[in-house]
Order: structure tokens, then sequence, then C-alpha cells
């Protein structure tokens, strides 16, 4: 491991540490029934009352269980097991699980948050040593059964770089599923092209002023997964024809951002790493274009992994989008993969 990446791994594990449990501000994503339901996060949700709202809780956990798992000499593991330990508890998690029931929740966080659930309970399982997959398990297939039921009402898929995409939801969604569902796979698959499969010419018409993921290329990340190798080739050259001539424009010039303190507009450093993220995954299935593409990628990530930290607008989500694993690379260089 070279001192860069330990570094860099002590600061956002510091980082996630410091937001997974600190209550305000907070966003709640909240339907109120009546007087009654006027509850704090941390009484809603004893597991995910942290970093400014529930999804970037989840996904700040990620981070840490990740970080942790790929480096297990770091001074903050221990710290980190402590208070997982102390979160992921049956009881804690069971609130979690009942608020699902209550009226007015069939949308909670659909689907972003769903997705990232998924994706932090995959990594919990990857401890032998710990209980944290098996208790979150209800939880996951709870959600896993919320998108079985959303894929079948889902008549169009949703586009926007935000939360409410579907395609980067599927991405997350499918590799829990290849673990402990496999029958949701060719469900996702199915589902993605009939949706994607006859996208021609992407006009890549982004970002918009406050989103955190590109269309474009969360919807080539999921057609990459859904289709054989040589059939995705074969998408993606007419899906965007033009790559070698670094068109559309738009997704090769990193995204401006004009005001960090501004949480919207701070979405715009997460475009930067997760277009990073799909750049490199992409990259594996582009032939002679590889190059280019990860060479955009790390101007990407240039971009952005400076301002990782800094303002709370940014700082509690998007260390995420860094350390991102298989279903991205991990940009801290790891002593080992998965």
């Amino acid at each position: 491991m070279t001192e860069l990446a330990q570094d860099i791994a002590r600061h956002f594990a510091c980082t996630a540490l410091g937001h997974v449990a600190r209550e305000y501000p907070h966003k709640l994503d909240h339907v109120l029934g009546g007087d009654e339901d006027a509850l704090p996060p941390h009484v809603l949700h004893p597991c995910f009352f942290g970093s400014f709202d529930w999804h970037s809780c989840v996904h700040g956990w990620w981070t840490l269980l990740t970080l942790r798992r790929l480096y297990p000499d770091l001074a903050e593991a221990t710290e980190i097991a402590a208070l997982a330990e102390s979160t992921f508890t049956p009881e804690k998690l069971a609130v979690e699980l009942a608020y699902l029931d209550r009226p007015g929740s069939a949308g909670f966080e659909r689907p972003y948050g769903w997705a990232w659930l998924l994706y932090l309970h995959l990594e919990a399982t990857r401890y032998g040593d710990a209980e944290w997959g098996a208790r979150l398990e209800p939880l996951a297939r709870a959600f896993a059964a919320r998108l079985r039921h959303y894929l079948g009402i889902l008549t169009y898929p949703i586009r926007t770089g935000t939360h409410f995409n579907t395609a980067f939801a599927l991405v997350l969604s499918r590799e829990w599923a290849e673990a402990f569902e496999p029958v949701l796979v060719p469900l996702i698959d199915e589902t993605a092209r009939g949706w994607f499969g006859a996208d021609r010419d992407c006009q890549a018409w982004e970002p918009g002023g406050d989103e955190f993921l590109s269309s474009a290329l969360s919807e080539a990340m999921l057609m990459q997964r859904a289709l054989p190798s040589g059939e995705f080739r074969d998408w993606l050259a007419a899906f965007l024809p033009r790559l070698a001539q670094r068109q559309p424009a738009t997704l090769f010039i990193p995204a401006t951002v004009s005001d960090r303190s501004d949480g919207k507009i701070a979405h715009l450093d997460g475009l930067n790493l997760s277009r990073a993220w799909a750049w490199r995954v992409l990259a594996k299935d582009m032939g002679d274009l590889a190059p280019l593409v990860r060479a955009v990628a790390d101007e990407h990530m240039t971009a952005a992994l400076p301002h990782v930290t800094g303002d709370y607008g940014g700082e509690h989500w998007l260390a995420s989008f860094c350390p991102a694993g298989d279903a991205g690379v991990d940009w801290i260089e790891a002593p080992a993969r998965r």
C-alpha cells in the first residue's frame, strides 16, 4: 500500500466516521400521517439517522465497511467495527424494517436508497467474522421484494441524473442479486434491454444543474451487465458512435462546480466522480479506445477528488463514489482486490 493510498483511505474513513452518526442537520424522506409521526431521525431510523439523509448514511456505511476490508491495518478499523456492532443490532434493524410497513412508506428512498442498502448488505456479508450481513439480510430482502414489484409497474425508465435514476440503481442491485437472489438477475436484464436496447446516437444532454449521475453512462454500465460482451460492444458502438472523436463533448468535460456550499450544486462533484467510475468500468469493453476513456476518467477524478471533503454539503456522501470497488474501480490502491 502506498503512503498516499494509506492517507486517502484514512481521510475517507475519518470523514465517514464523522457523519454516519451525526444526526443533524438532517433531511427526512418521511410522510406524516399525524402529529404522532413527527419524530426525530434517530427514533425513525436508529441505524441510518446520520449523514444528512437516510441514503447517504447507508452508503456512508458501505464506504466504512469497504475501507475496513480493503485496508484492515487502518488505525480506524477497530472504531469502524465497534460502531458497526453497536449500530447493526437486531433491535435497531427491526425498527428500520418495520418503518417500511407504515402508511406512506411505499416510495421511501426509491430506488437509490434501495440499491445502496442492497449494496451495503453485499459488502457486510464479506466479513466472515461478523454478523452484520446476516442481521441486514431481512432488510435487504424487503427492499429486493419492493424492487421486483417496482420493475413490474414502471413502464418507463427514469433517466434524470439524480436519486431517481433507474439504471444506476439497477447496476448496484444486480450485483447484489447475483449473490443473493439470482432469479432477479434475468428480470433486471430483460427490463434493461426493453428500456434501453434500441437507444441510438445518444446526445448526452447533461449535466443538469444538480445532477450527480450521468444518465448516458449509467445506462451504458447497466447494459454492459445485461448483454453478453459482443452484443454490448455492438450496442455501445450504436449508442455512442463518436467516442473516438470525444463526442458527445459533454461526456468528456468535467462539470464546473460554482458553489460547494450549495448542496445541490455540490452534486456536480459527484457527477465528476460517478463519471470517472463509469468510464473506468466501460473501459473493459472499449478495446482500442480504452486508453482514451481511462484518461477521461482520470480527468474527472482529478477535478473532483480535492473537493470530496471541506463542506458538509458534499462531505456527507461524496467519498462513496471514490473507492468504488468492482462495480467501479478501487481508486485507492487496495492491497487486495475482490
